[in-house]
């Protein structure tokens, strides 16, 4: 039995005529008439009596008003409560936090895909290095991040990114570097350079270099990659950085030189595991889980 019929029925009983109940639904008495009659010829009753004045319901008629109220109204109120329990899950602010790295990209399409199907949510995104984004991610002034391994997880739930990340230097196109298709481990030693500030970066380096840290020819250091691009380009030092960081940018004057062998290293989506997030930001990790498993 269709909830429109119900309420086709609910409205005839409460105007008493087919007349004034098709006005009321804006639809016409022959249609009218005609969905009563399918109603009655489905339950297999007779539910009202028609004569030239007015139309009177039958006990079944009585009846069947009854349970079509009780099930009208129940159904306006499991929609009315889903409503507002929609309009609680998909609405409010969402700050997300998120290196320099391919990552990033995967976050905009994440966050592409979120929002057509939630518009009402609205998003914060902070780019910084990972200790800056760590650190407002314990203050609780993020939700979630995307940062660069290696992560202490313990603390956190954490989803790995699907791109594996290259490790490499931005050199200057004036700089011989430049005339290199990858850049060893002699090319690095020889050549000053421009690190990340980030705990445990310039031990990656050295621990590939083979080399310990002060056979590092080290004359900077850097949060983000962007500030240091005028000095790359003007020859003070090669500066190690991820190929995702730099890739779809095209910094003018330098080029990525991805480091032979290969230093790889992944990307994490991660969250506070004790820390109680809005419906909108559990739905957004669940989207994201989703949307990176595809």
């Amino acid at each position: 039995m269709e909830l429109r019929l119900l309420r086709y029925f609910s409205v005839i009983a409460q105007e008493g005529s087919i007349t004034a109940a098709a006005e009321r639904l804006q639809i016409t008495q022959p249609t009218l008439s005609r969905q009563l009659k399918s109603l009655e010829d489905e339950l297999g009753a007779k539910l009202v009596i028609r004569d030239q004045r007015q139309l009177t319901l039958t006990p079944a008629g009585r009846f069947l008003q009854n349970r079509a109220d009780e099930i009208l109204q129940l159904t306006h109120d499991t929609v009315t409560e889903f409503e507002s329990s929609q309009s609680r899950l998909f609405t409010g602010r969402i700050s997300i936090g998120a290196v320099e790295a391919m990552g990033s990209d995967t976050l905009a399409r994440v966050v592409e895909g979120f929002f057509r199907r939630h518009p009402l949510v609205s998003f914060n995104i902070i780019s910084g290095s990972s200790d800056i984004i760590i650190d407002q991610l314990d203050k609780g002034l993020l939700d979630m991040a995307i940062l660069l391994e290696p992560v202490n997880v313990g603390r956190y739930a954490s989803l790995p990114m699907p791109e594996e990340e290259n490790w490499g230097f931005q050199v200057s196109d004036r700089s011989p570097l430049a005339e290199k298709s990858v850049l060893t481990r002699a090319d690095v030693l020889s050549s000053p350079l421009l690190v990340p500030s980030r705990d445990g970066i310039p031990e990656m380096l050295a621990e590939w270099a083979q080399t310990p840290i002060h056979g590092l020819h080290i004359v900077g250091s850097f949060n983000l990659i962007f500030n240091v691009l005028p000095l790359v380009r003007d020859g003070m030092g090669a500066a190690l950085t991820l190929e995702g960081s730099t890739v779809n940018r095209n910094p003018s004057g330098t080029r990525f030189l991805a480091l032979e062998p290969a230093k790889t290293t992944r990307c994490l989506f991660v969250w506070r595991k004790e820390r109680m997030l809005s419906p909108a930001a559990e739905e957004f990790i669940e989207y994201f889980r989703s949307a990176v498993s595809e």
